[in-house]
């Protein structure tokens, strides 16, 4: 399981419990490939010839890739087989809390050296730099540069550290007890608290449920130094690592380099075998309710274990397919039920899938309406009753046939321009799991080959094989508020044998075939052509007013992004129609479009990669697309269908309203939610249109009315700017352009989005709320004000954020041991006035905030007092410098540049100087703008404490 954070190694598991989890693998290093063309779904599958594998002397594995996307970067990845399952009962967090320390001293990089140096090359902590831990292993991350010798081969000694030369020194022990503690402590809540409850029932009372990762209060504050360095140097060892070099470099001499700088990993001769542990199936049904009076919504799951399928035969991965097409339409069938005038619950669906440490499950799960799970539950078991029964419809297996061939088509279309980064999974799960792995030719060929080998019988037994009635457990979570109207476990027994003596007629599947557009536009013309070649752009004014910008790239090879924007959005709308503005969109996007109402439209779109939204925000309306070559033209009729032929489908609205009002029941029951809406409360003096929505206010969404602002905001469009990137040329995309965005209905209204002057106050204030059951607080700190816009003031604002989380982090993490994570924020904006935030924001104990706060406040006065350090300047500019190099490459990077550099009346051409520009940002830059900006008067402190 990834995760974000820096240092983050603590399960949160998700409520379908889909958890890692390692086993032993079994490679066979000589096997061949097998050709496609006379493939035996007895053939066993064949292994990625594109990666390098081998395995040292000591038992040390190693996976290597050369791949060039993108150009001048690697990510290597350092895996070992072990996480917390291992741990004896004085060991309990020590997997996890080793993981931290690996980055507390290494024997190349002392102390924080290795953080220091790291962010120098400008690598980034959370989205670069990163780890986990799980149950069965724990997994180390390092995306560099590669186009610097001493960088790489620094990052490779990075590797070799971690493998077995962690320092353990005391000092930074306890130093690094307090962070732990405070991890453990933000991840308290209402979750956690009903977790504790049911993991033991979940995992079958094995030794899962006494294993989480983050360890137990207790033993993190009392275990000993020579405990955590006897993990470290039992289980640290080559026998039970690997790692994973994928990027652009030279096979050849990294493969010698690992050899050379490996191979002196050491196993101790009285090293402890790794056992592996597994859940056991007891054969029996069980069931809990478990309640909480912060929990929001009534959840419940039945999960049905089954042992693990994996895929070593093509008959296997047929079977995978199988699944995936299974639980693709399932998903569509409880789309369509969420449809409903009255839907039977807020959210509800189910599938087939991994579970946990050897084990499958058929999951169904529920989010009920507050005191409707009888009828939440029927709805979820009745369909998969119905499944079970009648199998899927010839044409649901169609479309999802259709969407399968889609995805395999796409992602070879993609096959060299695949990034690195998605190359590793696949590698850590055959090192840690066994699981093969399949060249991109293979992928693409096996699918094209077995998916018309698949029939409805093959699918629809999934249903049979694994919806059954025994190793069955039945999780109901509610809040306690609803103790009383929960079902015991022989009422929810009842509730399912009732079903299955339930007459239920076969689905029915309405499928409309009607051209989407009634008929073609009339197309308009190009009026203006205007090349900034720097940009590689073109802008072209079309005979309606719309201006089109358009940047061919070869960044993919069937990628085309689109954008559009219009000033004026719900700032044109009263209070009193705003959350009807601001709804409008939901209700048209949910109602289906053109003939088509919103199940038909879904089926109508199947197979084609294609995604068209519109949205309309407070200060504009527009749309955002993407497709396909293939699907371009239904793309571009999909937006002139939006602009012209909106619908509006009351019994949609009705159901879509109705699961509002039901997740919003219990939100405040939610400290979070409380703190939340308190900070927009006091900074916006309670206006409605920055307040959360309450039950009694959806009542004030009105459809009709939702419709007729819809229809208003996209009635001209003489005044939209859309953007264009992706590879297509001018001559292919052109006439699709001019038919349907030039034949796009223009009447030159010329409107502006207005200043609502929905602004902070001038003078900063405290105010702190008590919520929650948990010995846990949140601190917020914001400046506001007005903000000399431009260029070079962004980044100095951007310099002035980055380095003031360093410091933060340095100071409340590091040396106070106080915080799990810290950070700055800034963010500025040119309109509707020119305005600037800035924010610091952490979770601590109580004891803590005062302390932390002055702790904070005193790393923002030093910056304001002396500048930053000179080193943290240059972190920042490596950093940017590095990013820049890779942003420029992404499609999506230029269509948020382009679009928001017109959207803000700004010349796009500024990017093309802006790794000189950096050089402006200096220490005394950095000093003039923290004086300017985080004045002290103008300082707000929220503090969310527990319950007195």
């Amino acid at each position: 399981m990834h995760f974000n954070k820096r240092f983050i190694c603590a399960i949160t598991l998700p409520l379908v419990l889909l958890l890692l989890a390692s086993s032993k693998p079994t490679i066979n290093k000589d096997q061949p490939r097998i050709p496609i063309d006379t493939i035996q779904l007895t053939d066993t599958l064949a292994m990625d010839t594109g990666v390098i594998r081998g395995q040292l002397a000591n038992g040390f594995e190693y996976y290597i890739r050369r791949n060039v996307e993108p150009k001048d970067r690697v990510v290597m990845y350092l895996a070992t087989k072990v996480g917390s399952i291992l741990e004896t009962e004085d060991e309990v967090g020590l997997a996890h809390f080793l993981e931290h320390m690996q980055f507390n001293g290494t024997k190349h990089f002392p102390k924080n050296q290795l953080v220091d140096y790291l962010q120098r090359a400008g690598v980034r902590f959370g989205s670069d730099l990163n780890a986990y831990t799980s149950f069965d292993e724990t997994v180390y991350q390092l995306p560099i540069p590669s186009d610097d010798p001493e960088l790489l081969k620094n990052g490779l000694q990075v590797m070799r550290d971690w493998a077995q030369d962690a320092l353990l020194d005391g000092e930074e022990i306890d130093k690094e007890r307090g962070v732990v503690l405070n991890e453990m402590l933000g991840g308290r809540g209402a979750q956690q608290r009903m977790r504790d409850q049911y993991l033991p029932m979940i995992f079958n009372h094995s030794r899962y449920a006494n294993r989480l990762p983050i360890g137990t209060k207790e033993n993190i504050e009392g275990f000993g130094y020579e405990t955590l360095r006897n993990f470290h140097r039992m289980w640290y060892r080559p026998n039970l690592q690997a790692i994973i070099v994928v990027g652009d470099i030279d096979v050849t001499e990294m493969e010698m380099q690992i050899k050379t700088l490996f191979a002196d990993l050491k196993t101790p001769d009285n090293a402890p075998a790794r056992n592996e542990y597994n859940i056991p199936l007891n054969g029996k049904n069980q069931f809990m309710t478990v309640t909480d009076p912060e929990m929001t919504n009534t959840v419940v799951q039945v999960i049905v274990k089954h042992p693990e399928s994996k895929a070593e035969t093509i008959a296997d991965y047929k079977v995978q397919i199988a699944k995936s097409l299974f639980n693709q339409m399932a998903g569509a069938r409880f789309a369509e039920l969420s449809r409903q005038s009255d839907p039977p619950f807020i959210q509800g669906g189910g599938s087939i899938g991994g579970f946990m440490r050897g084990l499958d499950a058929f999951t169904m799960y529920l989010v009920a309406k507050p005191r409707e799970i009888e009828r939440g539950l029927n709805a979820v078991v009745t369909e998969f009753e119905r499944i079970k029964r009648y199998g899927f419809t010839s044409t649901e297996m169609e479309r999802a046939k259709s969407n399968y061939l889609t995805s395999v088509e796409s992602s070879y279309a993609e096959r060299d321009k695949r990034k690195s980064e998605s190359y590793v999974g696949s590698y850590l799960n055959h090192f840690l799991e066994g699981t093969k792995v399949l060249s991109n030719e293979d992928r693409y060929r096996l699918g094209k080959q077995l998916i018309g080998t698949i029939t409805l019988e093959d699918v629809s037994g999934l249903g049979t094989r694994y919806y059954v009635d025994n190793n069955r457990d039945v999780l109901v979570m509610a809040p306690d508020k609803e103790q009383d109207s929960l079902p015991d476990e022989s009422t929810v027994n009842g509730w399912l044998a009732t079903i299955k003596d339930t007459e239920i007629t076969p689905y029915d599947d309405n499928v409309l075939d009607e051209p989407l557009l009634k008929q073609q536009p009339q197309a308009g013309t190009v009026e203006n052509r205007v090349e900034q070649p720097e940009l590689g752009l073109t802008v072209l004014t079309l005979s309606n007013d719309v201006k089109v910008l358009l940047k061919p790239t070869d960044f993919k090879n069937d990628e085309i992004q689109m954008t559009a924007f219009s000033p004026g959005g719900t700032s044109l709308y009263s209070d009193t129609d705003f959350l009807s503005a601001a709804y409008a969109t939901t209700v048209i996007g949910g109602s289906g479009l053109g003939a088509y109402d919103a199940t038909q439209f879904t089926k109508y779109l199947s197979g084609k990669k294609i995604s068209v939204s519109p949205y309309i925000g407070e200060r504009s309306e527009g749309f955002n697309a993407s497709s396909g070559k293939k699907d371009l033209q239904t793309a571009f009729e999909l937006v002139y269908a939006y602009f012209t032929d909106p619908r509006l489908d009351l019994e949609v609205f009705k159901g879509t309203m109705e699961r509002i009002k039901a997740s919003l029941a219990n939100r405040l029951d939610d400290p979070n939610a409380v703190f939340s809406d308190t900070i927009n409360a006091v900074l916006y003096n309670n206006n409605p249109r920055r307040m959360s929505m309450t039950v009694d206010q959806v009542a004030n969404i009105n459809p009709q009315r939702a419709y007729e602002i819809y229809k208003e905001r996209f009635a001209d469009a003489s005044d939209f700017t859309v953007t264009i990137v992706g590879n297509f040329t001018e001559a292919e995309i052109l006439p699709l352009i001019t038919q349907y965005l030039g034949g796009l209905p223009s009447t030159n209204r010329g409107e502006r989005a207005y200043d609502l002057g929905i602004y902070p106050p001038t003078k900063g204030l405290q105010r702190t709320v008590h919520r929650g059951k948990e010995q846990k607080s949140s601190v917020r700190l914001y400046y506001f004000g007005d903000y000399d816009y431009s260029e070079d003031e962004n980044m100095q604002m951007d310099a002035l954020e980055s380095i003031l989380s360093i410091k933060l982090l340095e100071r409340l993490r590091e040396a106070e041991s106080g915080v799990y994570g810290v950070s700055a924020g800034a963010s500025y904006a040119k309109y509707p006035r020119h305005r600037y935030s800035f924010s610091i924001g952490y979770g601590t104990s109580p004891d803590k905030v005062e302390p932390l706060m002055a702790s904070a406040m005193d790393e923002v006065n030093k910056i304001k007092e002396n500048g930053p350090e000179q080193a943290d300047v240059e972190k920042f500019i490596s950093e940017q410098k590095r990013s820049l190099e890779l942003r420029l490459k992404e499609n999506g990077f230029w269509l948020g540049h382009l679009s928001g550099s017109y959207q803000n009346e700004e010349d796009p051409a500024y990017i093309l100087s802006f790794l000189d520009e950096l050089k402006k940002v200096t220490v005394e830059s950095v000093k003039v703008v923290a004086n300017k900006y985080l004045i002290e008067e103008r300082l707000f402190k929220f503090i969310l404490m527990p319950e007195e």
